[in-house]
């Protein structure tokens, strides 16, 4: 396998990374010990997850999974920060405050001394980047963090940070982490040649849209019950549209042409887009890592990116998967 350099810090990562967001909300313990143990097995060495992931259950699993196994030095912990943790008005954001108290939170619940990948989960509106990134410097300088990273930010605001890094001497951003998919493709119009000009990684989330580039759903209205649509509901079930579900049944149908399936193809296509470094798989079972390993070892041929350009047309959208973020004046596809 080959494996690729995060932007410009050298570290090398597998093409796919893991995803841990189904940890702890549904997937039990016992199931994600073995989701990480196949992973590192197979060679992916990135394991991605958030200190708000089910109230910080899922970076407790992760930091008794690796700390029962002594594995943790064949991974490239990553996690983020910024969303409320606690009942307090200083346990969300980015403020220096909740940034240092946060970090060492994550530190406990992930058992281990140092954080190798420490990412600004969303942007903050109102506090100046040079307080975050003056913060996340002392914890880089400290050993508790070995990189930083953005996720969900807007081109600007990450090009922002890059500029106020170099002429402050503060660390570097080396990675950003958009959603992106076949459905959702408008990072290609800035962020993807930003970071390219600028040697920025893109770990992206979400290449199957939620199950719907899987043959997920067959209504935007009439969602399974164990989906996650239906289980979370609110951003997640308006992910779901006509004209997603559209894209996603023509995938399942050009898949099935080529031999593969239609998660295996969305993740693929993900995977070798121009500028990525690696999508996130987020398997809740291991037979759904299982079935997304073989794309590893996969090329995406000129043909079947051709036949997906035809499907949605390079940057643009079908479906909105930035809902999450409060900058993108979004709209219901």
């Amino acid at each position: 396998m080959e494996y690729r350099e995060l932007g410009r810090s050298g570290v090398k990562i597998a093409p796919l990374g893991l995803g841990t967001g189904n940890f702890a909300d549904p997937t039990p313990e016992d199931e994600a010990s073995r989701i990480i143990h196949r992973s590192l097995d197979a060679g992916i060495n990135l394991i991605d997850t958030g200190n708000s992931y089910s109230d910080g259950e899922s970076e407790r699993m992760i930091g008794r999974i690796l700390a029962g196994s002594n594995r943790r030095h064949e991974s490239i912990l990553a996690t983020k920060v910024f969303y409320k943790v606690g009942p307090g008005p200083n346990d969300e954001g980015l403020s220096r405050l909740h940034l240092i108290r946060a970090c060492e939170d994550s530190l406990r619940r992930l058992q281990t001394d140092y954080i190798d990948l420490y990412q600004i989960h969303r942007p903050s509106p109102t506090i100046p980047v040079e307080e975050t990134l003056s913060a996340l410097t002392d914890l880089v300088q400290q050993g508790k963090v070995r990189y930083i990273g953005s996720s969900t930010h807007p081109a600007w605001k990450v090009m922002e940070g890059i500029m106020v890094s170099e002429l402050k001497g503060f660390v570097r951003f080396v990675s950003e982490q958009p959603p992106y998919n076949l459905l959702d493709r408008r990072i290609e119009n800035e962020l993807v040649p930003m970071c390219q000009a600028h040697g920025l990684g893109l770990i992206t989330w979400s290449p199957l849209a939620q199950g719907v580039l899987a043959g997920r759903y067959s209504s935007a209205t009439d969602l399974p019950a164990d989906s996650r649509g239906a289980l979370r509901g609110g951003i997640y079930s308006e992910r779901i549209t006509p004209m997603g579900i559209e894209v996603g049944n023509k995938l399942v149908a050009l898949a099935s042409e080529h031999g593969l399936s239609a998660a295996q193809l969305a993740t693929l296509w993900v995977k070798d887009q121009p500028g990525i470094t690696a999508p996130l798989v987020g398997p809740r079972t291991l037979e759904q890592l299982e079935h997304a390993l073989p794309v590893l070892a996969m090329t995406l041929s000129e043909e079947l990116a051709a036949a997906c350009d035809d499907l949605v047309p390079p940057g643009s959208a079908v479906a909105s998967f930035f809902n999450s973020a409060v900058w993108m004046k979004h709209r219901i596809f």
